[in-house]
């Protein structure tokens, strides 16, 4: 339900928030090397754009209907996602908003958006350290994590507040960077949604299965595999809610985009990978589920590194790899979908390796 009321609304309403949008003068604003470079994005100028709006709101709805009507309550893990989609978010809403006014590409600088990042990623590591349910689970845990727990990989082996240090330190790693890869992808019509779709989605496969095998009051016949993880079935309907609420959107941003969803849009989607890793225990497993926006980040910082090693050279003829493509005369919607089909078989390949490590513990 909460998946079909997040599609619904996003699918349905989109429209009259382009009509805003145009009110509003939330019009694209296209880098003046983009578009010598990339002639085709010169297009693009003046799309309506902050879409990511949209779908944040949908998946809101979405979510609390979904949880209301079936008599629930919403969990704190939930919650703690929904938080981080919407700082970060709002970040993201900060520097469009001022791209979109001064009508120039200029916005937060980097380090102010990662300042900002870091004022909604600590609160929320915070909280998520504490308020332990009647099981003693905390929505988060004190080590790193792969699978699950990593035990010999406790931040708080060395103490309470050399403790604190690392584990915010980790989580707030985890946070920019995944949340500025998100960003780094989001330069093609539909990329960034369609990718979005099958992470998060993984996401929710993962936290419905630890939902099915949980170590408080689970079957003592699987414990061998059980995860202790706080409010997964929770986990599992706000991801759905993102998943579904992007796919809505993507109707509107697949080629040829109607709507960009901005950063407030990129920089939400990386909040909610974030939380879904962090709260899932799979921290590490994060690289290979979302490994299509690691593979545009690293291609950024290899072709950086490159330049100033060689004193000029370039790796790629443009960086991120997908503006590479481009370049090599790639037609756009080719990149997408081959990107979508990577992001696919990455995905995929998590949850399976998921499974097996799963089954290594029961078999």
């Amino acid at each position: 339900m909460a998946a079909a009321i997040s599609l619904a609304f996003t699918l349905f309403l989109t429209p009259v928030f382009l009509r805003l949008f145009r009110k509003w003068g939330w019009g694209q604003v296209i880098r003046t090397p983009e578009a010598v470079e990339n002639p085709s994005h010169e297009a693009k100028r003046g799309t309506p754009t902050m879409g990511g709006v949209i779908f944040i709101a949908g998946s809101i709805v979405g979510y609390f209907t979904g949880v209301y009507v079936s008599g629930e309550q919403p969990a704190l893990s939930a919650l703690l996602v929904i938080w981080l989609m919407v700082g970060f978010g709002a970040v993201g809403f900060i520097d469009d908003y001022m791209k979109v006014r001064s009508q120039r590409s200029l916005g937060l600088s980097g380090w102010r958006k990662v300042i900002g990042q870091l004022l909604v990623i600590i609160p929320f590591g915070i909280v998520a350290l504490n308020f332990p349910n009647k099981f003693g689970q905390t929505p988060a845990s004190e080590s790193i994590s792969l699978f699950r727990d990593i035990t010999w990989l406790n931040l708080f082996a060395f103490g309470i507040v050399l403790g604190w240090a690392l584990y915010l330190a980790w989580i707030a790693v985890i946070g920019v960077a995944t949340s500025n890869s998100v960003n780094l992808t989001d330069g093609l019509d539909g990329l960034a949604a369609g990718a979005g779709v099958i992470v998060v989605g993984a996401y929710s496969v993962i936290a419905f299965w630890q939902f099915k095998q949980p170590c408080a009051g689970g079957d003592p016949g699987s414990l061998g595999g059980c995860y202790e993880v706080r409010d997964p079935f929770n986990l599992a309907i706000i991801a759905a809610s993102v998943a579904a609420g992007l796919i809505g959107f993507l109707w509107w941003n697949a080629p040829k985009a109607k709507v960009f969803m901005g950063d407030v849009g990129s920089m939400a989607i990386g909040g909610v990978i974030t939380a879904m890793a962090i709260l899932t225990r799979t921290e590490l497993l994060l690289l290979v589920i979302a490994g299509v926006f690691v593979l545009s980040s690293g291609s950024v910082i290899l072709q950086r590194g490159y330049f100033k090693l060689t004193r000029g050279k370039r790796l790629f003829l443009m960086s991120p790899f997908h503006h590479h493509l481009e370049m090599r005369g790639w037609a756009e919607v080719t990149i997408v979908v081959r990107l979508w089909i990577i992001a696919g078989l990455l995905a995929v390949s998590a949850v399976g390796l998921f499974y097996v490590e799963w089954l290594t513990r029961v078999g």
